[in-house]
């Protein structure tokens, strides 16, 4: 239990960076930014494949490929383009509170799942968790001179909108991901999420193809060369840390934590995010965010006790043998 929520924790951590980088390259569209961080990604990972393909390759399965382009398509490509999309639109705060709702709608897609605690008993930290996604939501509307308060309201509704499309695209991810290692566990979190980047890799070098083919490619053109050296240096910093390193943990996690669990670790990729955003910013929490932040880390912790009080049970080939803590 404690390994699963450190490897989460880590996991919060690095992905928390995902946030920061296009508001260091608004002048790349989403589209290019998620197809070139998975590029890079996708040759971090076959390099980190090729001392493993031997063991690696003949356990894998139609099923596992399959498995591997749907989870890499919602988790990473569809689900960066939105955040992306998101925090171009509205900035890093909106888009993260809202991605921040992830503990809560994993949380309720796996209360069905052996080892989920009945939902009844996490009735409270879950409302903690709201709590604190309110005070963010009510800080970025109403505080002054955030990013927020420039757009027009048309321009909130569809920021708003990419990332709700960030939060339905993860919350499934999360779920089916979870729930695919724990029937399926012939791989380790490290040799599956660098399956997985090998394929996320393929599709985001056919997306960047398309880019390059259609008219619409041409927008990039008068980016200068140092801005694009820019541009590689910080995928690649994304494709080895949020995305090799951070998928790895994430992984390594969801084998070892019940799904209501592994989902409300999620709420650290929402404080991180908050915190490199402050960062970025050269500026100190407001109260209210100070408040909701102290409200998220009272929830999982609360849930995490909760969690340790209960006997967890994962499924292992074709029955339900005790989990190995």
């Amino acid at each position: 239990m404690r390994r699963g929520v450190l490897y989460g924790v880590l996991a919060g951590a690095l992905w928390g960076t995902v946030f920061v980088v296009p508001r260091q390259l608004p002048d790349f569209s989403p589209l290019l930014l998620s197809a070139g961080r998975y590029v890079m990604y996708g040759i971090v990972s076959a390099a980190a494949l090729l001392p493993m393909a031997r063991r690696v390759w003949p356990r894998l399965t139609l099923a596992d490929g399959v498995a591997l382009v749907k989870l890499a398509l919602a988790g990473n490509l569809l689900y960066y383009l939105f955040l992306a999309t998101a925090i171009h639109l509205v900035g890093i705060a909106p888009a993260s509170l809202i991605v921040g709702v992830l503990p809560v709608t994993v949380t309720l897609l796996a209360r069905r799942d052996h080892g989920a605690v009945p939902i009844r008993q996490l009735a409270l930290p879950l409302a903690l968790i709201a709590a604190g996604i309110a005070c963010i939501n009510i800080d970025v509307f109403t505080a002054h001179g955030n990013g927020a308060d420039l757009a027009s309201p048309l321009t909130k509704l569809a920021g708003i909108g990419c990332a709700v499309g960030a939060l339905v695209c993860w919350s499934w991810f999360a779920v089916e991901n979870a729930r695919y290692l724990q029937r399926n566990q012939h791989f380790s979190g490290n040799e599956w999420s660098v399956l997985w980047g090998v394929v996320t890799g393929a599709l985001g070098a056919l997306v960047w193809l398309l880019i390059v083919l259609l008219p619409s490619g041409s927008v990039q053109a008068t980016v200068t060369a140092a801005r694009w050296t820019t541009f590689w240096q910080l995928n690649l910093v994304l494709a080895i840390g949020a995305s090799w390193l951070g998928n790895g943990l994430w992984n390594a996690a969801a084998k070892c934590l019940p799904l209501t669990l592994s989902g409300q670790m999620i709420v650290f990729e929402t404080l991180f995010a908050l915190l490199y955003g402050f960062i970025y910013d050269h500026r100190l929490p407001r109260p209210l965010e100070i408040a909701a932040i102290v409200l998220l880390i009272a929830g999982v912790s609360w849930s995490v006790r909760r969690h340790a009080g209960e006997p967890r049970r994962t499924a292992h080939g074709d029955g339900i043998v005790p989990s190995a803590d």
